[in-house]
């Protein structure tokens, strides 16, 4: 099994849908209120679409009203890497999964407590594993 860091463009085409592929390894984004899990409450572990690796735990989604699955924690603060660009000034900070550089979405300083964190994730990004 090939390393999700050492995987060609060409392999990612293969294995993901276009707009996987256009999120993920695109840094896209889906529209608000579009995608599979923004209002679901299921329990269970939300994992990256493109290896599998666990991203956030259902305990810690919340509903944001922005349209899109939101999360004030990660399962664990390894998980994730941060690109603090932001090019439109518009407050956030890009999300990848530490594992595969897959962009997830963004994280925001306006999340409720513990942390103060709002994680805005595609929905396309992420496989939820129910519990």
């Amino acid at each position: 099994m090939t390393d999700p860091q050492d995987k060609t463009e060409a392999e990612w085409r293969e294995e993901l849908t276009a707009e996987q592929y256009e999120i993920c390894r695109e840094c896209g984004t889906e529209p608000a209120f579009t995608g599979e899990y923004w209002d679901c409450h299921d329990a269970g572990v939300y994992r990256c679409i493109c290896c599998g690796a666990p991203l956030f735990d259902a305990e810690t989604k919340y509903e944001s009203g922005t349209g899109w699955p939101s999360f004030w924690q990660p399962v664990d603060e390894e998980a994730l890497d941060y690109d603090d660009e932001d090019p439109l000034g518009m407050g956030r900070i890009a999300v990848n999964c530490a594992n595969c550089d897959a962009h997830l979405g963004h994280v925001f300083g306006d999340g409720p407590e513990p942390t103060g964190l709002r994680f805005c994730i595609n929905s396309t990004s992420l496989a939820l594993d129910r519990k």
